[in-house]
């Protein structure tokens, strides 16, 4: 019999995967609101010198440990697999910082549906109250939206968020193959499932400062990685996905 909670529908298949490097500060928080509002939780502990996958497993997550540091794709490629082989159809990724509000979980499911979407974007540049952002990260992502735009032909606002809805087939293409490196999870795998043929959407989200702990990667290597960046233009992309199906390309 379906199960007759709304509720239940809604988080029926769904696996939201934390990757998590160093967050024994926040991830307790984060696990108690993914698991408060009643979705499958896994949290990747991507090398963790502290306790965070102990604090994890203590507040009700699976935990998959990687023995060594992958970076957040590697983790995240670990996650899709994971939600794959367990049967999963959609992934929300969330931070383990603390700075995504679980509540627009919920909003990213439902664009999923309502837009017939792949893949769903929480923008932090949408809507009212725009977040603010220092002025040299904020010229990384202009830049990084125009190589999305000329180049994967879609325009998204937030290139760098990291709080996305992804489901079949676009969930088993990532599981198949991702990109480790930096901006890698963000920024090129939005331009290349863009240029094959995925659907792609962006709903504005609130999206809070960290709640503690510290970002695994500093201002040098944002700039770094967004140089690279832009030379995918001339040089190509790291990785591939299949096209598709009924993409018409």
């Amino acid at each position: 019999m379906p199960p007759s909670d709304p509720a239940a529908l809604r988080t029926d298949g769904v696996l939201v995967v934390i990757p998590a490097y160093n967050e024994r500060d926040c991830i307790a928080d984060v696990v108690d609101d993914v698991k408060g509002a009643g979705y499958a939780c896994l949290v990747v502990d991507d090398g963790s010198r502290d306790d965070t996958a102990t604090i994890a497993a203590r507040h009700g997550a699976a935990v998959v440990r990687l023995p060594i540091n992958l970076g957040v794709g590697g983790a995240l490629r670990t996650g899709f697999r994971y939600a794959v082989d367990h049967g999963h159809h959609t992934v929300v990724q969330v931070d383990a910082d603390g700075q995504h509000v679980t509540e627009h979980v919920r909003h990213l499911l439902d664009a999923l549906d309502d837009g017939d979407r792949d893949m769903v974007i929480g923008s932090r540049f949408l809507g009212e109250g725009r977040y603010r952002m220092r002025s040299v990260r904020m010229l990384c992502v202009r830049l990084l939206r125009l190589v999305i735009r000329v180049s994967g032909g879609v325009r998204i606002s937030d290139p760098t968020s990291g709080f996305r809805a992804i489901r079949r087939p676009l969930l088993d293409a990532f599981a198949a193959d991702f990109p480790a490196h930096y901006l890698g999870d963000t920024f090129e795998a939005v331009l290349v499932a863009a240029r094959r043929g995925y659907r792609l959407g962006e709903i504005p989200v609130e999206m809070r400062e960290r709640q503690g702990g510290r970002p695994s990667a500093d201002l040098y290597a944002l700039v770094q990685s967004m140089l690279r960046a832009c030379t995918i233009l001339l040089t190509g992309t790291t990785f591939d996905l299949p096209h598709r199906s009924g993409a018409g390309r």
